[in-house]
């Protein structure tokens, strides 16, 4: 599992796409919001969503960061050209959120809805290994932290049915709460939404509940991207945009472009670039299980990047993808001189032409041996799936010719075998 951070206007927004299969009639979500990023039109924005002129707003930055309003970041009851104005005078600009300092880039706009203190609550849940955590409050806000002995905490087992969650849900909403039992429908319905779209963390802090309309007035969430193949429909159109201070490199840059632009999945972020080890997976669950394998060996520190390219890529785009890694890596040797280790694996592919991804990989490893030669580098590889054996033949040929020492396996093999093998040389 890999828990990532999105947006709180695609959070809402999978909530808005989805309400109607987990409350039905019994609760409205009036979903209106507009995200606006460094390429936005402003002009054409306000033509796409005509309440923005109509409404009293409130904007807010969009980037994955807390504690708005206390840096004063969170503007409210505002005029469409309040707004503008603020955004244009705010984007790009440089701010210290905590430790951290960073650009602001994207900005939240939304109906302003009126509201005393006293109707915002909290509602939140997180997963663990054991089960999942409900967290509720009659008290809601930006100061939730300073009145966290208000909040009621829930552990939901795994192994209890839904009906048995449903009403440990709805027994366990705090007192203080005006509506008790229709804050437990509604709390019993978003943790059914919250597991089944594979959320790992879902706040709305506060949330305002006015007769049959929920208005979550902040949202954090995250979800788990291994999970993009199962619900991704469910989703629709989100990213996954890299923390607030955190900027992309030219390479994960043009990654995130490439991957834009195809029906395919290319995702990288570089963790440590004077790292020895490498990767170049296939699949999302498998770069999530071959990281924690290596941390779990104890060579965190040695990883240089983590990503995966999957959704059958073809060849062109394995080759530029595979090229950036290879590209990175090979830059300078180690200065102990020590080898290098590219670990190309995944699990069994369910329709990934695996020979047609290979060529790409292959294509790639023509044009940097000389450069591979250099920083020492050993490959092993580990697939399987339609077309591995000839993918798998194809590449160790390629390394033979190349005079790369290469390790070729296929299912045969449990899928993080290699890495060991791998560690040893490393």
């Amino acid at each position: 599992m890999a828990q990532r951070g999105i947006r709180e206007y695609h959070g809402k927004a999978i909530l808005h796409r989805n309400w109607a299969d987990y409350f039905g009639a019994e609760f409205r979500y009036p979903f209106r919001a507009a995200l606006v990023g460094p390429d936005t039109d402003l002009a054409g924005l306000q033509a796409k969503h005509p309440w923005l002129r109509k409404e009293r707003l409130v904007v807010k930055p969009d980037q994955l960061f807390g504690k708005r309003g206390k840096h004063g970041l969170v503007q409210v009851d505002k005029t469409w050209e309040e707004v503008r104005a603020w955004i244009e005078t705010h984007q790009e600009k440089r701010m210290k959120i905590g430790n951290v300092e960073g650009k602001l880039t994207h900005f939240l706009v939304e109906p302003y809805i009126p509201h005393a203190p006293e109707e915002e609550r909290y509602l939140a849940f997180t997963t663990g290994d054991d089960g999942d955590t409900a967290y509720m409050s009659p008290l809601g806000g930006v100061d939730i932290e300073e009145l966290w002995d208000k909040v009621v905490e829930v552990h939901i087992p795994s192994t209890i049915s839904i009906e048995e969650v449903e009403e440990l849900i709805r027994s366990s909403v705090p007192e203080g709460v005006p509506d008790r039992e229709a804050f437990g429908k509604f709390a019993s319905g978003l943790y059914r939404l919250f597991c089944d779209l594979h959320f790992t963390y879902l706040e709305l802090n506060p949330v305002v509940i006015k007769d049959d309309e929920v208005f979550p007035l902040d949202l954090v969430a995250r979800l788990d991207d291994t999970a993009q193949f199962l619900v991704g429909k469910k989703w629709g159109q989100i990213e996954f945009p890299a923390p607030f201070g955190r900027e992309l490199t030219p390479e994960e840059g043009l990654i995130k472009e490439l991957d834009e632009k195809s029906g395919a999945s290319l995702k990288l972020t570089i963790l440590n670039p004077e790292g020895r080890i490498w990767t170049l997976v296939a699949g999302g669950g498998a770069s999530v299980v071959y990281t924690d394998t290596i941390a779990d060996l104890g060579a965190a520190g040695e990883l240089a990047n983590y990503g995966e390219y999957s959704g059958n890529p073809t060849t062109s785009e394995t080759y530029a993808y595979a090229k950036t890694v290879l590209d990175l890596m090979t830059r300078k040797p180690d200065p102990k001189g020590r080898p290098k280790v590219l670990i190309i694996g995944g699990g069994i592919a369910n329709f990934t032409d695996v020979s047609r991804t290979f060529d790409g990989i292959i294509q790639a490893l023509r044009e940097y041996a000389d450069r591979l030669k250099k920083v020492g580098v050993r490959i092993y590889v580990r697939r399987g799936g339609p077309g591995y054996q000839e993918g798998l033949r194809r590449i160790k040929e390629a390394c033979e010719e190349l005079g790369l020492p290469c390790e070729v396996y296929g299912p045969e093999l449990h899928m993080t075998a290699i890495v060991p093998m791998a560690l040893k040389e490393a």
